[in-house]
């Protein structure tokens, strides 16, 4: 995390919560700065130290440490959870359409991993208008792998390939599939705290850690997107994908849309032409 960014976050907390201001007590001896409280939650947060193991290094006792962590993760959900946390918006959905169209999967959303989904809580289905290999399509798809339904908005890959085209396509899904794995690994290299010192809070406790990770974690990959990320024109998008964010209201739109989402066939025709398409696109390559 670079300091400009540590800063911010420091300011924003001490201007939502009074616990984090620098105060005098009854005999007029200064207390704790917001810097020693925020760095040890941070400390405790990256390294998953216990609370008092960083007594030394921030001269702040154990119950203040733990004080200040329930404290900071909290603020940090509160004040950062709106922006970070948000549902995905039109600049969003441009921007991943584009990322999945340069990895040669039009109107691809994403990937989805088992331990981010539950079966009640299915993903979004965003109206995205599209082509591929002559076939036209209006929902967006996330990249999956065996264990989910055969519905329109998943593509998973392909079980035992023989010919070569299956295989160029279950190689290239299951390598964008990983996307998913490689950010929890990453957001558990950044935060120690995930791998298994969490385990000993309580519930809200572990709900608010993991979401205040989740948001340092967005923060700090927007921080440094122009540093590891290449320049791509997110807001140019090919010309036969669109994309609509209007909510459906009456009931019996509602009622085709789920249905629209679980029909099989659009599922596995989605599938094979997705398989011709990258099967194209690596015939273009290898010739130019």
């Amino acid at each position: 995390m670079s300091r400009p960014l540590f800063l911010r976050i420091q300011f924003a907390i001490e201007a939502h919560d009074p616990y984090f201001i620098l105060k005098r007590n009854a005999a007029g001896t200064l207390g704790l700065s917001s810097l020693q409280k925020v760095t040890v939650a941070m400390r405790m947060l990256a390294y998953g130290v216990a609370a008092d193991a960083v007594d030394d290094y921030v001269r702040i006792g154990e119950s203040t440490s733990i004080e200040s962590l329930k404290r900071f993760v909290r603020v940090v959900v509160e004040v950062f959870g709106e922006e970070y946390l948000r549902s995905p918006n039109n600049d969003d959905i441009s921007r991943l359409l584009a990322q999945g169209e340069a990895r040669g999967f039009p109107g691809m959303l994403g990937s989805i991993d088992c331990m981010h989904w539950k079966w009640k809580n299915c993903p979004i289905a965003w109206k995205v208008n599209y082509s591929i290999n002559g076939h036209d399509y209006t929902m967006g798809y996330y990249l999956a792998d065996d264990i989910y339904p055969p519905w329109s908005t998943f593509v998973k890959t392909i079980s035992c390939p023989r010919v070569n085209k299956d295989k160029h396509f279950a190689a290239t899904q299951e390598s964008a599939r990983k996307d998913v794995e490689r950010a929890f690994g990453v957001l558990q290299a950044r935060f120690a705290i995930v791998h298994g010192p969490s385990r000993f809070w309580d519930l809200p406790m572990l709900r608010d850690i993991m979401k205040a990770c989740i948001i340092m974690h967005y923060m700090i990959v927007e921080d440094e997107r122009d540093v590891y990320i290449p320049d791509l024109n997110y807001d140019v998008i090919e010309e036969n994908i669109t994309v609509s964010h209007e909510r459906t209201i009456e009931l019996s739109q509602i009622i085709q849309n789920h249905r629209h989402i679980r029909y099989r066939g659009i599922h596995s025709q989605l599938q094979t032409d997705l398989v011709e398409h990258l099967w194209k696109l690596q015939g273009a390559r290898m010739n130019a």
